[in-house]
């Protein structure tokens, strides 16, 4: 080749080298925060072959035009029976900063609160199974289910067969599970078989199926846990359907084992709860489902302990980011106390921020993870924020290996809690589909309390001074997990 065709090609090869870059400046920026931002320019710029093929893969952080267009149909339909028949609950009793969290939460997902709820907590793992299975024993009309990670093992193998027993009744029972990781479980097709043996009607929720025209950004997925049974009694949590060890080689080799927080609904919410899944169901199937229960026709509790409870969805169908609005209006409503449970807390500046400021107004805060993670990359993007915390005041206790604490909960004083599928990182703040469940009542954080007075008693507190002394090679590894989390 010339000297003249050399210096052409590499004319050329800087053009489109530019043209990327300006590209991408001008792309990727826009509706994306700042700090994704720069890492989706900072993995183009000194990786541009990897950092465009990746971006182009998982660069899309919300669903496909067609499904946000239905979850907004579905939203306004859920708005327009409300108004009818007239759900909508305020109570100038309520704390001002605690209303504009309900009105909130209602305008961004069109579920109201509801009072006269109870709710019992769940920390045992197969007691919570065989809770669920049981009341599947007593279904008269339907039992849904929707589950992150479906399977039939040695664990679940009641609830099977309490789904088995409830259609040989002539109960409908419909499933979701999220295709990828639900289908990557060793075995997994014979689960999905014993479902088609026993008549259960299910299908994939979010399902990357590209030959068959179904696709979108493939770790954008359906993380939420749910069971309602006739509509009078719904379960919601970070519990999936599956035994303790996920049923994976080398969780079984670690020794890993799965620590989690369900509770069991009564009231008036059930019917919101089942207002999730019938969504869902009708965007991944195209079936608009009749198997509802008003949340007028349930009975509401009179006890002195009745709960004032709302469901709040997310996830990448809806505009905004529904769960994080709804930990920082929490967070910032705090008057006293902060006590958050995540697994996998990698926050995103604004929730940092709402933290230590909580330190800085005088409250107590807590946070309570896993002493052992169980995805590397996540373990480290989590530790990296444990300076910060530590110096603003944050206490932080570590849950025990061999146990994984995966349970999803938060209390904000004496009398507001949350609990639900939703972590405290930007996964499930933007790319997950979660459910999340506002609790008011002194009841029911005197229970969670004594869930997290557990927590301390078998764990450790980690201490500023100790957290001086981990080793410059974690401390890398810490702060690069930190750079590659902000990619979303």
């Amino acid at each position: 080749m010339d000297t003249s065709a050399t210096n052409l090609a590499w004319i050329i090869a800087a053009l489109i080298d530019l043209s990327i870059k300006i590209a991408a400046l001008i792309i990727i920026p826009r509706r994306r925060k700042p700090t994704a931002a720069m890492a989706w320019l900072l993995a183009i710029f000194l990786i541009p072959y990897v950092g465009i093929l990746l971006y182009l893969l998982i660069g899309s952080f919300k669903l496909p035009k067609r499904r946000r267009q239905e979850q907004a149909r579905i939203d306004e339909e859920i708005r327009a029976s409300v108004r009818t028949a007239g759900l909508e609950t305020m109570d100038t009793a309520w704390p001002r900063w605690f209303q504009r969290v309900v009105q909130q939460n209602e305008a961004l997902t069109g579920l109201p609160a509801s009072y006269g709820n109870e709710a019992t907590l769940i920390g045992d793992y197969q007691a919570s199974i065989d809770a669920m299975a049981a009341e599947i024993d007593r279904a008269t009309r339907f039992v849904h289910v929707e589950f992150f990670i479906v399977a039939w093992d040695d664990t679940t193998r009641g609830f099977f067969s309490a789904m088995e027993r409830a259609v040989a009744r002539g109960v409908t029972v419909r499933l979701l599970a999220d295709h990828l990781p639900s289908a990557k479980i060793p075995d997994s097709k014979k689960t999905f078989a014993e479902l088609d043996r026993m008549g259960v009607k299910w299908s994939w929720m979010l399902p990357v199926q590209p030959f068959k025209g179904k696709y979108q950004r493939p770790d954008l997925r359906n993380h939420r846990k749910i069971v309602v049974v006739d509509g009078r009694v719904a379960f919601m949590g970070s519990q999936n359907l599956i035994a303790r060890t996920y049923d994976l080689p080398g969780n079984i080799k670690r020794g890993l084992q799965w620590q989690e927080l369900m509770t069991r609904l009564t009231g008036p919410v059930v019917a919101a709860v089942n207002a999730v899944f019938l969504s869902d169901w009708l965007i991944e199937t195209g079936e608009e489902l009749t198997d509802r229960v008003p949340a007028t026709e349930l009975t509401a509790s009179t006890s002195p302990d009745a709960l004032l409870c709302q469901v709040v969805p997310s996830g990448p169908g809806y505009d905004t980011e529904n769960n994080l609005r709804m930990f920082l209006s929490l967070i910032y409503g705090a008057t006293e106390k902060v006590i958050i449970t995540s697994p996998y807390f990698v926050p995103d500046e604004a929730m940092v921020y709402a933290i230590t400021t909580a330190c800085q107004r005088g409250l107590e805060v807590q946070l309570f993870v896993s002493e052992q993670a169980d995805q590397w990359l996540v373990g480290h993007a989590q530790r990296s924020y444990y300076s910060d915390l530590l110096e603003a005041g944050v206490r932080i206790f570590m849950y025990p290996a061999p146990y994984i604490l995966h349970a999803k909960h938060m209390s904000i004083d004496d009398d507001v809690a949350f609990i639900g599928s939703s972590n405290m990182d930007i996964r499930s703040f933007s790319l997950n589909a979660e459910s999340s469940l506002l609790v008011r009542g002194a009841s029911f954080v005197r229970a969670m309390r004594e869930v997290e007075q557990g927590y301390r008693d078998a764990g450790r507190e980690l201490t500023l001074e100790q957290w001086r002394k981990e080793p410059l090679k974690a401390t890398f590894f810490d702060g690069l997990a930190r750079l590659t989390s902000a990619v979303n």
